[in-house]
């Protein structure tokens, strides 16, 4: 057979590029390359640190900044206005009007031992701020986990200390507060540059496997507590209804032995001053004394005879029925 030779001629021949765009796609390359590592915009609620070689060298504010192309100079963005938190004992899946958590169990860390020897169930959360950009960075290696076994170490030292009553009941916003200053003298030691901002106690309960029994005990406490306050009711009551009566009681008889040291007072006196007057003049004195005492004692006498020194025969003058004629 014969060859058939088919010629396309320059149709099918792939494009020359020119040598000057070979030459100056490198350049264009890197100089994209050099400006888009060198220029980076720092959002409001963040601080850049950057970092020259692998060093710390300055700290960069918000807004478009410049700083020399990788890998000479890199960045690293920290979230200083920023609350973060911490949550232990469950995990928020996706926060909201109706949140969703983890379905998974946590009770490594917030399964806890009571001062008095009893189990408790603590969840928290704990917000803070990072407060020194370059501290939380550099001064501490993994500052999460870090600040995390921080948080579990204190708790338990804190619940450790008290009742499993006051850890469930009265005692949880002193163990909030508690536990906001001790973590932050820790953070201020470690120089993690965390500012603690809330402990918030979620849950506290006790166990799934004693909480039938504990909720015995707690009414069986709530019940005595209620029997306790209606005896001090009862109490403050009558004990001060007795002191009031007790007090006016002895006002009274004050009242009345002044009364009859004042009267004894005023008679002793008006004795002495009719003495003197009698001794003063003795047959007035008498004779007065005589007319006050008759009369005080005549208006009292139903039947009065009164009689002449000089009259002779009593007798016609008296009525047999016992009444004086007229």
């Amino acid at each position: 057979m014969g060859t058939i030779k088919i010629d396309f001629g320059n149709k099918m021949r792939p494009p020359q590029i020119p040598p000057k765009l070979i030459i100056l796609a490198p350049i264009i390359l890197l100089i994209a390359l050099i400006l888009g590592t060198s220029i980076f915009t720092v959002e409001p609620e963040e601080i850049a640190l950057v970092m020259r070689f692998g060093e710390f060298s300055r700290k960069v504010e918000p807004g478009l900044r410049l700083k020399l192309p990788y890998p000479i100079e890199s960045k690293i963005r920290v979230p200083v206005q920023r609350q973060l938190k911490q949550e232990f004992g469950f995990r928020t899946e996706r926060a909201g009007v109706r949140s969703s958590y983890d379905p998974r169990s946590f009770a490594g860390e917030s399964l806890m031992l009571t001062g008095d020897l009893n189990v408790a169930v603590v969840d928290w959360i704990t917000q803070y701020r990072i407060s020194d950009p370059y501290q939380y960075t550099f001064k501490v290696r993994n500052v999460v986990n870090t600040f995390r076994d921080m948080n579990e170490a204190l708790m338990r030292a804190v619940v450790g200390d008290r009742s499993v009553s006051e850890v469930l009941t009265i005692g949880r916003q002193e163990i909030e507060s508690e536990m906001e200053v001790r973590l932050q003298e820790m953070a201020d030691q470690y120089e993690m540059g965390i500012k603690i901002e809330q402990v918030v106690l979620q849950d506290v309960n006790p166990p799934d496997e004693v909480k039938p029994s504990f909720n015995e005990v707690n009414q069986a406490q709530q019940e005595r507590e209620r029997m306790i306050n209606e005896a001090r009711s009862e109490y403050n009551k009558a004990i001060p209804r007795a002191r009031g009566e007790a007090l006016q009681m002895i006002q009274q008889a004050e009242g009345y032995a002044t009364n009859r040291v004042n009267v004894a007072d005023g008679d002793a006196e008006l004795f002495r001053q009719v003495l003197q007057s009698y001794r003063r003049a003795p047959e007035v004195t008498r004779r007065r004394i005589y007319l006050e005492t008759m009369q005080t004692i005549l208006p009292g006498v139903k039947r009065k005879i009164i009689l002449d020194d000089d009259l002779d025969g009593l007798l016609p003058l008296l009525s047999l029925d016992g009444e004086v004629k007229p």
